[in-house]
This record gives C-alpha cells, structure tokens and sequence, in this order.
C-alpha cells in the first residue's frame, strides 16, 4: 500500500442520490494512499445513496456542511455522481460556490458520472477537455468543453470519467493527480 497522499485532505461534495459506488470506491482509493477525506453536503445528518440512480443503497454520513467549509480546508476535491447528487447540488448557492472557489485556487477536482455537471453549473469547463457520462454531454459542450468518449481524462487541475465500469482507471488516476506537488 502506498501513503502517497500522506497529509492530504480530501472533500467529497455530495447529496442525496449519490451513486454509492462513486463515492465509496474512490474514497477507499484515496484512504489507502493515506489521504483524509470529509464528506461534505447541503444538509446535515445523512445522504440517501443510490445504486443505479433507483436502487436504494444505504444512507452515507456528512461530515461538515458545504456552508461552513473553506476551500482552504481541503487539498482535492471529489465530485461523485448519480443523476440527483449534483442535480441537487447544482441549485444550491453555497455548494456552486465552493466548486467554483476550488478552481480559482488552482486545486484539483475530480469528477465522475453526472459529476461533472458540478464543473457546469460553476462555469469552470470552457477549454477544457472532459469526459463525462453521455446524457450530460450537451451540457458540457454547450458550456465550451471539449467532450471525448475516454475512460479517464486528465486536463490541468481536472480529472474526469465515465462512469462506474471506469471506477478502476479512475481511482487509480485520482491518487496519481491528488498525489502531485502543487504549484502555487
């Protein structure tokens, strides 16, 4: 086992619906590395995990609240998805900002599925090649990112994937990415 991410802190921004294997594979990634990790939503308590976008899948603790974090906090951010995880988080002012803060400061993000929805809404793809599950697609197009079909793109600060059948490609880039020195 590798501790590459040794005093690292990861957030995961996520919601209701989150596709539960999209959180729990790379989180398990980024903890064998060494890394800390927080999830962090837009309500306390609980989030509703979903398999298949329909399957009921458990319930995941939040640690913190989107509201009450800073950017500072964390050295990478997570961005699971699930149809309704970034669809809600998309419509909440504080998780949008946090997204966007993200990228101003030049840290990485990683996003997965519908993740990178998250990456839309925060106007942070214009330029940027992308991967993402095919439906939002559009979306991602539409907001000036160049789509590919690939199972893991590296761009910059980003990190993107298709879906849960590329879970392995994807965890194994996370930590690479996660695992470099930043450049101030």
């Amino acid at each position: 086992m590798t501790h590459s991410l040794e005093n690292r802190k990861i957030a995961i921004l996520a919601a209701d619906g989150v596709e539960r294997v999209e959180l729990d594979q790379p989180r398990g990634a980024l903890l064998g590395a060494g890394a800390s990790t927080e999830v962090i939503s837009i309500h306390p308590g609980e989030i509703q995990a979903r398999q298949f976008d329909s399957v009921p899948a458990g319930t995941i603790p939040v640690d913190r609240l989107v509201a009450d974090v800073a950017v500072d906090d964390y050295d990478a951010l997570l961005l699971p998805g699930g149809t309704l995880n970034p669809d809600s988080l998309r419509l909440n002012r504080d998780a949008v900002a946090f997204v966007s803060a993200f990228t101003a400061a030049g840290k990485p993000v990683a996003a997965i599925c519908h993740g990178p929805w998250m990456l839309v809404e925060a106007d942070v793809v214009r330029g940027r090649r992308i991967t993402s599950w095919p439906s939002i697609r559009t979306d991602l197009r539409n907001a000036g990112a160049e789509v590919v079909d690939e199972e893991v793109v590296v761009d910059g600060q980003f990190v993107t994937s298709r879906s849960p059948a590329d879970l392995a490609a994807f965890c194994r880039a996370i930590v690479e990415h996660f695992a470099r020195p930043r450049v101030p």
